[in-house]
């Protein structure tokens, strides 16, 4: 029987999806994924995309079926506009949305790139406003009102985006988006964690909150700073929110934001939400962005991760070698073919027992020897990987084979 938990594809715990767990949801209908890679991750220190690389990354977005490009701010460079207008010339299928500060010319600029959407940007936290930008609230809530209301006449959807909304009085931001509801215009508002400092109970009771205040679409802009920006957006969309801003790779400035890959295999293995993304394209985009961004993905990040899918370790390894014809997942939650990855491949290094190397002398033609001499092969290989610091090439393997074979001999 078919259960949402356990595929041939993949296995996560059942715990995801009893009525105790998922009771209090709120779910929406549909998920879409805002990707900010082209924008918020170009912040990352040290990247600077140029405008083929740009349009290379939103190509790759939209092979992978991401329901929103954020394709950069307009007003940055003269580049970055020539590469929002391409952008939105290819008619690549995602909605295009720009970035834009509360100034009426970057609005009107957003607009000429012919992109379908913006996001406004506002400070609004007290501190924020009165030390970073040095204005008076008043000021903040007029730049805010009249960025968005000429937003709405040129024909945009028009995101309202609230900088360090979580350190802010909730009473002075209310007062900033009732009034941008009330006299600007607001499609929807995002919920913006700007310095990653809440936990997901936290999120949960900031989104409840808005739900609760404010009758619009609620939008979700995490960063990682606590390592929770993942996490987060999720707790944001038990709650209802609809729109879920990340980045490929997790990319972004300090210590980037939540991850468009991440997010996209949790949301539909994990909560059973069907965003359309194709899973199976996750891996290539990660590379396509890593390539052309330089950024330095760990070896063992979920998706993305060059070795996600290497065995060294015996115990492991040995289960794979046991189950991966009948019963892969009892290794793998996540088979690699089901977001593009490379087949699992058993590895030799420190780590490996008997059995790892039993195998691959299978896979070069040779001979399993009497179980001591094995175990002996075993400990050669432990020694070479020690002495080299990492695993064993096959060319190395077949070299210790042969010394080896020709000892007992």
């Amino acid at each position: 029987m078919t259960t949402p938990w356990k595929t041939d594809k993949y296995f996560v715990s059942p715990l995801n999806y009893l009525p105790e767990v998922t009771k209090d949801f709120q779910l929406p209908a549909k998920v879409k994924i805002h990707d900010i890679t082209l924008r918020d991750g170009e912040q990352e220190t040290g990247i600077a995309l140029q405008k083929d690389q740009k349009i290379a990354i939103a190509e790759a977005l939209a092979e992978a079926g991401v329901h929103r490009i954020e394709a950069g701010m307009p007003a940055v460079s003269k580049q970055d506009e020539n590469a929002i207008r391409e952008i939105v010339k290819r008619n690549l299928g995602p909605e295009i949305f720009a970035f834009c500060r509360c100034i009426l010319d970057d609005v009107r600029l957003a607009a000429d790139c012919g992109v379908s959407g913006v996001i406004v940007e506002i400070p609004s936290s007290e501190h924020i406003i009165e030390y970073g930008y040095q204005w008076t609230l008043a000021r903040a809530i007029q730049a805010s009102v009249d960025a968005t209301r000429l937003a709405h006449e040129l024909g945009l959807y028009t995101v309202f985006f609230t900088i360090d909304a979580t350190r802010a009085d909730f009473n002075q931001l209310f007062q900033i988006i009732e009034a941008v509801a009330a006299e600007g215009h607001m499609d929807s508002l995002t919920l913006v964690d700007t310095m990653g400092v809440c936990a997901p109970p936290a999120i949960r009771h900031y989104v409840r909150t808005m739900r609760a205040r404010l009758q619009r679409p609620l939008e979700a802009h995490f960063h990682n700073d606590f390592g929770l920006a993942n996490a987060n957006s999720l707790a944001a969309i038990e709650e209802g929110a609809e729109v879920v801003h990340s980045t490929v790779l997790g990319m972004g400035e300090r210590a980037g934001q939540a991850s468009t890959e991440q997010l996209a295999l949790a949301l539909e293995l994990m909560y059973g939400i069907k965003t359309g993304i194709k899973l199976d394209r996750l891996y290539h985009l990660t590379q396509v962005v890593q390539k052309l961004t330089g950024h330095v993905t760990p070896l063992n990040q979920p998706v993305a991760g060059a070795d996600m899918y290497k065995l060294e370790s015996g115990i492991p390894a040995n289960w794979w070698l046991r189950c991966k014809d009948e019963h892969p997942t009892e290794v793998f939650p996540v088979l690699p073919s089901l977001i593009g990855q490379a087949d699992v491949e058993v590895v030799l290094g420190k780590g490996s027992g008997t059995d790892s190397v039993a195998y691959w002398l299978g896979r070069i033609d040779q001979p399993v020897p009497p179980f001591d001499q094995l175990l002996e092969l075993t400990m050669q290989v432990k020694e070479i990987s020690m002495t080299k610091h990492g695993l064993l090439t096959e060319a190395e393997f077949r070299g210790l084979v042969e010394r080896f074979q020709a000892e007992k001999a």
